[in-house]
Parts: structure tokens; C-alpha cells; sequence
């Protein structure tokens, strides 16, 4: 775009880059600003190099209409220099719904060959094969497929604990992109194996991990990098339920609102990204697992309006429900964890109990075992040539469901929550439509009111699977749009909004929190001694965050593709600085100091390095074993043997580092510069260092202060 020619007035220059729209001078000289985007290496704000072309414009005007003009046009242009950067996110959030559509199609494919490998074709005919067949003849396949799934989940959890990623280099990178891939293995051995846990959550994590891939590859960073997230979750719900607008709606509950705060514009730029991954995926869905809905739809109907109180109290019903689902999910965790401390179990071993458990179940009520949807069309009674279940028995379901899908996630098993609150939800509802029935209509019904005629039970079983399935992972939108989408009935909504939001506000964590409450008013009478604080986070901020997050925090350890993206929680690490992780506990040495009483000092207190300071306490370098060493092997027979060596002697020889930071100095820009020098600690000062005067010495940092401060 070409700007209309300006006067020579005095060269005031703003530079404007795609990150932020410039601020027109107005009488006051305009300084040279240069964003933190254009000072990193390679544009890494994902615009395509957007970031580094630069508009430069001579501001000046003699009068502020002249100012606004000249503004209107130095922001269109900074619109221009804008757009190939959102066209790069968008071709993006292309890409990963089609990448995320084909491995979700692949997961699924393998979840199915490993359930047709250990169970021998009997898949096909579901649970209800195993009712009809004596214990005595299959109760060692029941219970030795589910604890061999086990037995490989642990071998892969373990190896994929392995994986460590302590730097930003390439490596790292190549290593941490194992750990998705091998999680998701575990889950199809989890899934194939008949342990009771879902696919959706895995299919979720699977296309935030490849956004993610994205968004490294490309360098995207805040509000760019959560659009493609949010894109990849999408992708990963529209292709798991083959239900695009369920994923739309999934990727806006999940990652965007929750991350709203942290960037106000993230929802409007991010819904095109998120509606074309899930169209994509949806598609290649269909073509590789076809266009049959995840579960069967029964035969329905409504009768009349009157009967709304009762899906009303369905909703509180499940909204109990849920709630049992998460607390007996957190406590199972604290047991197991408290069996592992107490007989020192190892972590490999114990998915293999959790198949146990599960087995064990399995025996008496075979419908626990993942099967797909299948189990689900069996409650649902929509499936040909299958009796019904009894109101009785899908109580009982409820109850062994809900202790199974818990063990499994206690023991490690890796899965999602998403099937088994449908599964859940679906037994709740058929068993209340069912006790309903009897209850209201019918020659020998309890109560005879002539204006209510209770639907069948089918109708409250596909309220009740959407109900569950919002309190216990609380995305009502979605679970609403789900069931509508797989229904594609309008009649549906008014039960479905009623019943999803009682479910909601039950299982809600914040309504049996009192001390949130008086958390929220206490932050509120000290707002302003936060906004002082808010560049340097201290540990009464740290600490109040985290109450206030610990509902998010239970949330995430029960489905862990809920939080793929944590806004709140990167704000948090880019704000660290070495104030939070710094060493005050050193070994320190001056020039004259004899090389082998150094070495002595690092032997006694276990310290691979030695700070070498002068008399002042000023800092002059920081000297490692492995320098010593070389300054050893290269000065053999070089000295006289009368001469002891000294540490002057080994930084003459071999450049003692001099990389000190400072206190407020960020815990990345320590992590880029360990890095780029390829050390692992570096010295703290307590002012920066320049020609004339050294800083004094206060500690130090390496890694793993670093990886203790975020934790």
C-alpha cells in the first residue's frame, strides 16, 4: 500500500510490525520502537516473516486532523503487513484437521485390529455374547485380556516417562514429540483391551499435539498458537463423534473461554480456524471410518410438555451422578497413590491391577468392558435381537461403571471420560425412564394424573447421556449440540437444556466451595496491591492462583483433554524470573586458590562447578570439573612439577565463563542463554555487569532450579 507523500520534517520514525497496531505520534517526537517481535531471530511470531517487514513512516503532521489521517492510513497499512500472517494460521488449522482426521481415523482402526486380536472376533457381537455364556467357559479371557493391556500400558507409561525435555533445542523437540504418539498407543492397548475408559479424550489430545507440532514448526506464538489448539481440539471431537459442530462448540468451551482473559480477541480470530479443521476432519472421518453416527439413535418420542418437571429431575439426577463420577475418581487417585508410597509398587506394574479390577467386574457385569458404542446401544435398546436391561440392573451399572472407569484412571490406564459418561448417563436415563413409566402409566401405575403421558425410556437415556456427560466434563454446549447433531431433532433441545443445566450447576466444583467465595472478596479489597505486585509474581499471588484454580486443577486430572491449552498457566512460567529459582548455597574460590582444593571442595559438597570470586565478593567467573579436567590433560607436562597449579592458571588456559544474570532476569532468557553457550548453570549477580564494576555474587541457577520453580 503506498502512502501519499509527507513533508522533510524532522525524522521522528515509527515503526509499526504485525504484532500490535502503532499508535500515532501526536506533537511529541516519535521514539524508535522496536517490538520484542522483530528483536527475536526469525520472526517468531508466526507471521511468515510478516513480523520482520517493516513500516516506516515519518510522522509530524501540523495539525491533529492531519494526525488521524495519517494514523487511519499507518494502520491499514500495518493490516496489509497483518494478513499473510492470519493466512499462514488459517492454512494451518487446514492442515492440522486434515493430519488430526487421518490419525484419529488411524487410532480407531487400531483400537479396533488389537479388541479383534485379544478377543477373537467376539467384538461383534458386544457385551451381550458374554451373558449368554457360562463364567466357567470365558472367565480367564475375561479377566487375562484386560490385565495383558494393562501390562503393555505400563511398559509404554514408562517409557514414555523416560522421555525427558529439559531445553528448547531441536532434540528436545524430537523426543518430546515421541510422548503423544506413545500415549496414544497406550490408549489403543487401554481401549482394544476392553478397560473401561473412552477414545474422544485421546482424539483430542491427539490433534492438540499435532497443533502444537504446528505451532512450533512455524514459531506461532500467543493468541496464533491458541487458535490452533483450539483447531486441533475441534478437529479431534468432530472426528472421534463424527459430529463437526459438537467440536466447534468443544474447542470454544475447552480451550478459548477458558483462556479468554488471557487474550480478549482470541474467540473472534480463532472460530473460522476452528470451523474449517472440524469441517476437514468430520470429512476425513467419514471417508476413512464412514458416516454412521458414534452410537445407534433409538426409536424416541415426546409426548407432551407436561412432562418436563421430569426431565428437570433427571438433570439433578445426573448432576449427582457426575459428581459421584469425579469424587470417587479423585479419591480412588489419593488411595493407589498412598498403595504405591506405602508398599512401593512401581508405577509399571499398576495398570495391570487396573485391568484386574476390571476383569473381575467384567465377570458379573460384562457391560464395563469398552466395547465401542455397542454396550451403549444395548441400553439403549436399539440395538436388533437384544433384550432390554431392567430398571435394577442399570442401577447397578451405574455404580460398578462408575468404581471401573475410576480404578482405571487411578491405576493409569489411559483413556478419556467422555464414553463412559455417556455410558453412565445412558444407564441413568433408561433406569429413571423406565421407574417413570411404571410409576405414572400403565394399568397398574402408582399414580394416575391425566395430563402427564411419560415418553419412552429411550428418550430420557438420550437426555440423560448428554446431562452426564456436561456435569462430568462441563462442556454443556457441546454435550447439548452433540445430542441434537446425532438426533437431528428440534423436539429434543427444551428436555436437553433443561436437564444439561441443573446437571451442570450440581456438579459444578465452585458450588460446594465456600472458601471461593471469600477468596473473591478478599482478592477484590486487595486488587490493588496485586496490580504493584503483577510483574513479579510473589508466593502469597502464586499461592492464591493456585486455590483459586484447584477446581480446574481436579478437572484436568479427571480428563486430561480438557486443559490442552493453559493460558493462565504460560503467563505464569513466562513471569518467573531467577528470583524464584535461585541458589543462595555455592562453593566459591579466588584466582590463587590451589586447582586440588578446589576439586576437594566439589567432592565434599557434591558441586561440579566453583564460582571464582575477588576479595570483594565480586564476580569473575565460574569455573566447571570438566574444564579442569581438560586444563589437566592439556597442561600434563607442559608446567614444572615444583608448580602447583592454581585456579588463574586453568581461566588463563581455558576462559572461566563469565554469563552472570540477574534476579529479575526471566527464567526463558536464562533457559535461551544456557542453550546457546551450552552450559547448565549460570551465575546471579546482584547488579549488571559492565566494564568498570563486577556485580556481587548472590547464587546461582541451573536447570533444575528452573524445573522446581515451575512445578
Amino acid at each position: 500500500m503506498a502512502l501519499p507523500p509527507v513533508s522533510p520534517s524532522p525524522a521522528r520514525v515509527l515503526v509499526s510490525t504485525s504484532s500490535t497496531p502503532p499508535l500515532f505520534c501526536r506533537r511529541a517526537a516519535c521514539p524508535l520502537v522496536v517490538p520484542p517481535a522483530v528483536r527475536r531471530r526469525g520472526g517468531g511470531d508466526g507471521g511468515g516473516g510478516a513480523s520482520a517487514r517493516l513500516r516506516i513512516v515519518r510522522c509530524g503532521a501540523a495539525t491533529e486532523e492531519d494526525g488521524d489521517r495519517r494514523g487511519e492510513q499507518v494502520e491499514a497499512a500495518w493490516e496489509e503487513v497483518a494478513a499473510p500472517g492470519r493466512d499462514l494460521v488459517t492454512l494451518s488449522a487446514c492442515l492440522v484437521g486434515l493430519v488430526t482426521g487421518v490419525s484419529v481415523v488411524l487410532f480407531n482402526l487400531s483400537v479396533h485390529e488389537i479388541r479383534d486380536l485379544f478377543w477373537d472376533g467376539i467384538p461383534l457381537r458386544g457385551a451381550s455374547w458374554l451373558r449368554e455364556e457360562p463364567i466357567g467357559e470365558i472367565w480367564q479371557r475375561v479377566i487375562l485380556v484386560p490385565v495383558s493391556g494393562g501390562i503393555i500400558v505400563g511398559v509404554l507409561n514408562a517409557l514414555r516417562s523416560s522421555i525427558e525435555i529439559n531445553s528448547n533445542d531441536n532434540m528436545s523437540k524430537i523426543r518430546g514429540a515421541f510422548r503423544p504418539f506413545l500415549k496414544a498407543v497406550a490408549a489403543s492397548f487401554t481401549l482394544g483391551t476392553g478397560n473401561s475408559l473412552g477414545p474422544e479424550g485421546p482424539s483430542v489430545e491427539i490433534g492438540s499435539a499435532i497443533a502444537k507440532g504446528f505451532g512450533n514448526v512455524f514459531e506461532l506464538e500467543g493468541g496464533k498458537k491458541l487458535s490452533l489448539v483450539a483447531a486441533g481440539s475441534a478437529a479431534g471431537i468432530a472426528s472421534g463423534f463424527n459430529a463437526a459442530v459438537a467440536g466447534c462448540f468443544f474447542a470454544v468451551e475447552s480451550v478459548l473461554w477458558p483462556s479468554s482473559s488471557a487474550d480478549s480477541s482470541s474467540l473472534s480470530n480463532s472460530t473460522p480456524m476452528v470451523i474449517l479443521s472440524a469441517v476437514i476432519a468430520s470429512v476425513v472421518s467419514e471417508i476413512g471410518l464412514g458416516s454412521d453416527p458414534a452410537f445407534t439413535v433409538p426409536v424416541y418420542d415426546f409426548r407432551s410438555p407436561t412432562e418436563l418437571p421430569l426431565y428437570l429431575l433427571l438433570g439433578i439426577f445426573c448432576g449427582l451422578v457426575s459428581t459421584t463420577l469425579s469424587r470417587c475418581t479423585a479419591l480412588s487417585m489419593e488411595i493407589v497413590e498412598s498403595l504405591q508410597t506405602a508398599t512401593g509398587l512401581p508405577k509399571a506394574a499398576s495398570p495391570a491391577l487396573g485391568g484386574l479390577v476390571v476383569g473381575l467386574l467384567a465377570l458379573i457385569y460384562p457391560e464395563v468392558l469398552y466395547w465401542g458404542f455397542e454396550n451403549v446401544d444395548i441400553l439403549l435398546e436399539s440395538r436388533p435381537f437384544t433384550s432390554g436391561l431392567s430398571a435394577a440392573v442399570l442401577v447397578q451399572l451405574v455404580g460398578v461403571k462408575v468404581l471401573a472407569t475410576s480404578l482405571c484412571r487411578a491405576f493409569g490406564l489411559v483413556g478419556g471420560y467422555y464414553a463412559p459418561s455417556l455410558f453412565i448417563g445412558a444407564a441413568t436415563g433408561m433406569a429413571y425412564g423406565k421407574i417413570m413409566r411404571f410409576t405414572f402409566t400403565g394399568a397398574e401405575a402408582l399414580f394416575h394424573i391425566p395430563f402427564l403421558d411419560v415418553a419412552s425410556p429411550q428418550a430420557y437415556g438420550l437426555v440423560g447421556m448428554a446431562a452426564t456427560l456436561a456435569g462430568v466434563c462441563k462442556v454443556p454446549l457441546t454435550s447439548v449440540l452433540l445430542l441434537f447433531e446425532l438426533t437431528q431433532d428440534y423436539r429434543i433441545v427444551l428436555p436437553l437444556l433443561g436437564a444439561v443445566g441443573l446437571s451442570s450447576w450440581i456438579a459444578s466444583p465452585q458450588r460446594f466451595s465456600r472458601s471461593n467465595r471469600v477468596k473473591l472478596d478478599s482478592s477484590e479489597a486487595k486488587s490493588s496491591k496485586f496490580k504493584q505486585a503483577k510483574d513479579v509474581p510473589s508466593q502469597a499471588q502464586v499461592a492464591v492462583t493456585m486455590d483459586t484454580d484447584e477446581p480446574t486443577t481436579e478437572l484436568c486430572k479427571l480428563e486430561s483433554s480438557l486443559c490442552v491449552y493453559d493460558a493462565k498457566n504460560d503467563i505464569m512460567l513466562e513471569n518467573l524470573t531467577v528470583a524464584e529459582a535461585v541458589k543462595t548455597k555455592y562453593i566459591s574460590v579466588s584466582t590463587t586458590t590451589p586447582v586440588v582444593e578446589a576439586l576437594n571442595l566439589m567432592l565434599v559438597e557434591k558441586q561440579p562447578f566453583v564460582m571464582i570470586i575477588q576479595s570483594n565478593n565480586s564476580l569473575v567467573g565460574l569455573l566447571t570439573l570438566k574444564e579442569i579436567q581438560d586444563f589437566c590433560r592439556t597442561a600434563k607436562g607442559t608446567r614444572a612439577q615444583t608448580e602447583v597449579p592454581v585456579i588463574s592458571h586453568v581461566c588463563g588456559a581455558v576462559k572461566c565463563k563469565m554469563l552472570p544474570v540477574t534476579p529479575q532476569t526471566p527464567l526463558t532468557t536464562v533457559e535461551k542463554i544456557m542453550d546457546s553457550h551450552g552450559v547448565d548453570q549460570l551465575p546471579v549477580v546482584s547488579e549488571n555487569v559492565n566494564h568498570q564494576n563486577r556485580g556481587l555474587l548472590v547464587g546461582f541457577v541451573d536447570r533444575e532450579c528452573i524445573t522446581v520453580a515451575r512445578r
